[in-house]
């Protein structure tokens, strides 16, 4: 995805990726370490336990095949779209989640870019369902890869043809469709909660299909209290416990 934005760039960085990138990448490394050491098992670890111990709906129904593989992928991606959605509407989940969208420029290394609180609690709640469904190992494991991949995709400064981002955003989340995401305009940013599956925000009625001011002109981050700094380790690790209004971060004009 790295090479694809910078053969085919949609945007222009002012910023640039030597400013902003030892940032991201650092918080990748502490969150990466922090949930080893926290839940070492994992989330395919937890499906083993899982279907070893007979717990969860598919265990109880003791249903196998197909159906319960493509039900655990699908109710998976749902849990994480609606935990997204929760991280926007309730203030404290909010306050943890806006250093993502801190982040002043957006490229595949946003996509990694979340706050440690923010991971352990996406650990927590991703593990709670997979031992409430007590699903296949495997169609965890593939949805683990699925979601990453799709998300340094969707994130990704790449320029795609208007043509195949049509297609492709009828099925999965574009780049095109989740930059929009991370507009300044409050509009915007309660929007287009996607990572992976296109359907849910369509379902629910939190679509935006292109950004008032277009891809270009569109600004991108959390206004002039957090942005600016955001690239900063100390202060991105500190922004969930600064007080900056809501209405204040992401105006409208």
């Amino acid at each position: 995805m790295a090479a694809l934005e910078f053969a085919l760039p949609k945007r222009g960085q002012p910023l640039g990726r030597v400013k902003r990138w030892p940032t991201n990448w650092a918080l990748v490394v502490i969150d990466a370490a922090l949930v080893r050491l926290i839940f070492p098992i994992g989330g395919v670890g937890l499906a083993l336990l899982a279907e070893d111990r007979g717990w969860g709906l598919f265990g109880w129904l003791d249903w196998a095949g197909v159906v319960p593989w493509l039900l655990t992928f699908i109710i998976l991606d749902f849990a994480v779209w609606l935990q997204h959605l929760a991280s926007h509407k309730i203030p404290v989940f909010w306050r943890i989640h806006r250093m993502h969208h801190a982040d002043s420029e957006v490229d595949v290394s946003t996509a990694l870019r979340f706050h440690p609180i923010e991971i352990l609690l996406s650990f927590i709640w991703k593990g709670a369902i997979i031992i409430a469904l007590g699903g296949p190992a495997e169609a965890v494991l593939v949805f683990e890869v699925v979601l990453n991949g799709a998300a340094l995709f969707n994130h990704a400064n790449a320029s795609l043809p208007l043509w195949l981002d049509r297609v492709l955003r009828l099925a999965i989340v574009t780049p095109d469709m989740h930059r929009v995401h991370h507009s300044i305009r409050r509009s915007e940013t309660d929007s287009n909660y996607g990572f992976n599956l296109s359907v849910w925000d369509r379902l629910f009625g939190t679509y935006v299909a292109q950004p008032k001011l277009g891809h270009d002109g569109m600004e991108l981050g959390l206004g002039p209290e957090l942005t600016p700094k955001a690239h900063q380790l100390p202060f991105s690790l500190a922004i969930p416990f600064l007080k900056v209004e809501r209405g204040d971060e992401r105006p409208e004009n």
